[in-house]
């Protein structure tokens, strides 16, 4: 292969698969993807888990954020990490929005991070004013074209097949849980609490 053919390769799988991510966006969740040996079960309303053992980390998750800074997951181990997929224009997700709000502020003291990964956002204004209008007061990686959202999670692995997702890391910085629908604050804290009880 061509050096001048690898680059537009490279171009192609990432839009093929945020065309797939396109799909499935705004959806309830409904079924996760992958079968053969995912070593994950679904639990009840839609919460896939991974027992401590057999947990996988993402690849790397970094970049720049919303406002500019930069933030590297790898930097957050020790922490309960609750990643967050979502964009300014999917209604589900200024539905669930309000509760991670509230869920953020609540568990910080129980060392939980939240992280936002805002995609599908060509400029950031409009998520910008998501994150004051809603109370959002963690930082959001922005990924407008779904590239963390692709390239960061192993095969196999929990990983975000629609908008919103949600992805929680243990404090290995492995994953542990993940949702494909809009949460409330009582389904979300079904995801924190046992990691946080975790030992």
């Amino acid at each position: 292969m061509s050096l001048s053919r690898a680059p537009r390769a490279a171009l192609l799988t990432a839009l093929v698969a945020a065309g797939a991510l396109t799909l499935s966006a705004c959806g309830d969740g409904g079924k996760s993807g992958g079968g053969g040996d995912t070593n994950f079960v679904t639990g009840t309303g839609g919460i896939d888990t991974v027992a401590k053992g057999e947990r996988q980390a993402p690849k790397k998750l970094a970049g720049q954020t919303l406002d500019g800074g930069h933030l590297d997951i790898a930097d957050l181990k020790g922490k309960i990490v609750v990643m967050n997929v979502w964009g300014s224009w999917c209604a589900p997700c200024r539905s669930e929005a309000p509760y991670f709000a509230k869920v953020a502020k609540e568990t910080e003291a129980d060392g939980v991070a939240f992280v936002g990964i805002n995609t599908r956002d060509p400029q950031k204004g409009p998520a910008l004013a998501f994150e004051k209008d809603y109370g959002v007061g963690y930082p959001s990686l922005y990924d407008p074209i779904g590239k963390l959202i692709v390239n960061g999670f192993p095969k196999g692995s929990l990983n975000p097949q629609a908008i919103p997702s949600t992805i929680v890391l243990d404090r290995e910085g492995k994953i542990a849980a993940r949702s494909l629908k809009a949460l409330d604050d009582e389904e979300l804290r079904k995801m924190i609490d046992p990691l946080i009880a975790e030992k």
